[in-house]
Parts: C-alpha cells; sequence; structure tokens
C-alpha cells in the first residue's frame, strides 16, 4: 500500500487517522503538512510523555524556554506557554480539515496534569484555562477515565467544552463514559446550549491491555491460557464498538443528532505493539470500522503506509470477542476490575513521570 492509498482510509471506511505525536522540530520541517497532505491525518493527539520526547535535549525549544522563564515565575506557567505554541500551530494547520469535516475532524488534544486526575472540580478549572490558552475551536482537552475524571468531563460537555477522555481499559469505563457524555449533552441542551459546538471521543489503550494480560495468561500458563494471549484488546475494541453502535446509532441518540450533536467517538491509542511476537499492524488492521479514531505513532503509521491492509474488520467479530470475554473471566482475570484499576494507575503513575521530568528539565534549561 501507499501513502496515496492510506489517505482514501476515512472516504473509504470511515475511520479517520490522528497522529500520536507533536513537536517542534514535526511542525516546523514540514512534517505535520506533509502527514495531512499525504497521509491523510485528521488530528493529533499529545501527552506528556510526547512532550517530554519532544522538549528534552532539544535545540528547537532553547530560545522558547529562556523567554518564557523570563516571563513567568512557576514552572508549569513555563511549561504552558512553552507547549501552547506547538498546540496553537498544529490546530491552525489542521482547521482546513476541521472546517471541512463541520467539527468531526480536525482536532489537537492537549492532555491536563496528571496530579489532578483524582480531582474533578479542578479537572473541570483546568480544561477551562487551558482551552482559553490554546483560543482555538479545534483544541480537544484530554480528562483521564478515572471516577473524578468521568464526572469533570460530564460537567465540561454539559459546559460546551469538547474533551478526549483518555486511560480507558475496560468495557466498564467505556459504559460510563458513553453515559456521562449523554448526561452532559441534554444538560447542555436544556441550558440552550448548540449541541453541534461540541465534540467528544474516547481513548482506549489496546497495547497496553495486552501487555498485561498476556503476562496473566503466562502465569495462569496451560494451552487455553496461552490461546488467548494477544486477543484481550481487540476483544475490548470489539465490544467498545459494538457499545458505540448501540448507543449512538439507535433511536435514542436520534434526537441529539437532529440537533447537530456528534457521537463520541471510539479512538484507538496505544496502538504501537510492544510485542515484537505480535504484529506490527495488530492495534491497526484488526480495528478498522466507520466511525473511529485510529491514533498512531509515526513508526507505526510508516508501516500502515508500506504494508498495511485496508478492510473493515470489527462490525463481524462481535460474537468472537463475547468469546474471550466471557473466557478471561472463567480464567479470572478480571477485566472490568483488578487489569482496569491496575492499567489506570499505571497510566496515570506513568503521564506523572513524564510531566515531572519534563518540569524538571525546563527549570534546569
Amino acid at each position: 500500500m501507499t501513502a496515496s492509498a492510506l489517505s482514501q482510509l476515512h472516504e473509504s471506511q470511515g475511520q479517520s487517522l490522528w497522529l500520536d505525536n507533536l513537536s517542534r522540530e514535526l511542525l516546523e520541517d514540514d512534517g505535520l503538512p506533509r502527514l495531512i497532505r499525504d497521509y491523510g491525518i485528521r488530528g493529533v493527539t499529545s501527552n506528556p510523555t510526547i512532550f517530554k520526547k519532544a522538549v528534552v535535549g532539544s535545540d528547537y525549544y532553547t530560545d522558547d524556554i529562556a523567554a518564557c522563564k523570563r516571563q513567568y515565575d512557576r514552572i508549569e506557567s513555563v511549561y504552558e506557554h512553552l507547549v501552547v505554541t506547538d498546540i496553537r500551530r498544529a490546530c491552525d494547520m489542521l482547521r482546513p480539515v476541521w472546517e471541512q469535516s463541520h467539527g468531526e475532524d480536525g482536532w489537537v488534544s492537549w492532555e491536563e496534569s496528571p496530579g489532578i486526575a483524582h480531582d474533578a472540580a479542578e479537572s473541570v478549572r483546568a480544561a477551562h484555562h487551558l482551552r482559553e490558552l490554546v483560543d482555538r475551536p479545534n483544541v480537544l482537552i484530554k480528562v483521564p477515565g478515572t471516577a473524578e475524571g468521568i464526572e469533570a468531563f460530564e460537567t465540561l460537555i454539559s459546559q460546551g467544552v469538547s474533551v478526549n477522555v483518555t486511560l480507558l481499559f475496560s468495557l466498564d469505563q467505556v459504559r460510563r463514559v458513553f453515559a456521562a457524555y449523554r448526561r452532559g449533552l441534554e444538560a447542555l441542551e436544556a441550558s440552550g446550549g448548540r449541541l453541534n459546538e461540541v465534540r467528544a471521543v474516547a481513548s482506549l489503550f489496546l497495547s497496553r491491555v495486552d501487555t498485561l494480560v498476556d503476562r496473566q495468561l503466562d502465569e495462569i500458563g496451560g494451552e487455553r491460557a496461552e490461546s488467548l494471549k494477544g486477543r484481550s484488546a481487540l476483544a475490548l475494541a470489539g465490544m467498545t464498538y459494538a457499545h458505540f453502535r448501540e448507543v449512538f446509532e439507535g433511536e435514542g441518540f436520534e434526537r441529539f443528532e437532529q440537533r447537530g450533536a456528534f457521537p463520541q467517538t471510539p479512538l484507538w491509542a496505544s496502538t504501537g505493539t510492544k510485542n515484537p511476537a505480535y504484529s506490527d499492524l495488530l492495534y491497526v488492521e484488526n480495528v478498522i470500522a466507520p466511525r473511529t479514531i485510529n491514533t498512531l505513532p509515526d513508526k507505526t503509521l510508516e508501516a500502515f503506509a508500506d504494508h498495511g491492509k485496508i478492510a473493515s474488520t470489527l462490525k463481524p467479530r462481535y460474537d468472537e470477542d463475547r468469546r474471550v470475554w466471557d473466557e478471561l473471566a472463567d480464567l479470572g482475570i478480571d477485566m472490568d476490575g483488578a487489569v482496569r484499576d491496575q492499567l489506570l494507575d499505571e497510566g496515570v503513575e506513568q503521564f506523572q513521570t513524564s510531566f515531572d521530568e519534563l518540569l524538571e528539565a525546563i527549570e534546569q534549561a
């Protein structure tokens, strides 16, 4: 396959490709414009780990760091004003996609500080702060799928703030997030808000699910456990998509769509394969479906363009996915309990570590 063929994915299958990366280098060396133009990239996601990789050791930020440190006393303010330049520029580069798609795509995600993942009120305040700082209509604020994050998400939707709910690892989280979105839309509508001006996506971290579950299956041992390795994340994706269709393609959501509301789109994240024994496109080729998003790291995007195959793969798979889910439960693997909780805690902790290391690097620069 060629990059040109990949750029037709949205037209042929209804799936949007977003880039899971953002850096000053990507913006200044025609990287992002080229990916939009030649690969059909329709959005960008970022997180503290991505910005740490972008900033630490890069000459592209040296002058801006010095200027921001002269202007702001708090190191977090230095970070925000350093990064907001990249967010704004990416938003501007994707603005034509946002306009042509009437707000379906063309978004850039910016994550809140991981330190407020369990504080709903502060998450709401921070989302408004970051949104106002960017001052672009196509910015998505990333809020984690903690209980407090989901509470904040509902409030933000009711206030007309577009959100990417991130760090989702279970079907239970997905159900709660979709329900919160609908309640938020109802509150927004009741207050006279415009439903067509708010957007939400739900980001499931696929490869991280397999990494943990495969390790547990190895500990259990046996032929049955071995047969389930590498299948938990795809089962989660398939069941999420089935629930998405149930919630957003049925009669219950029609009245919202008639007022211009978008469904909350499943976004497949953590799609770079971590296990070298698996296909490098395991979390790409197997999760193609209409009205979904796949956000790809640069390496995975290049692999998809080089040797990927495009075909709708999620819709016919529901019975198989349900069997995988049930078999995991039979083996004592609690996907909506212990697995979810461990991955969510680890995800918040990993982002906090990256965030702290980034702030420290900026302070010492």
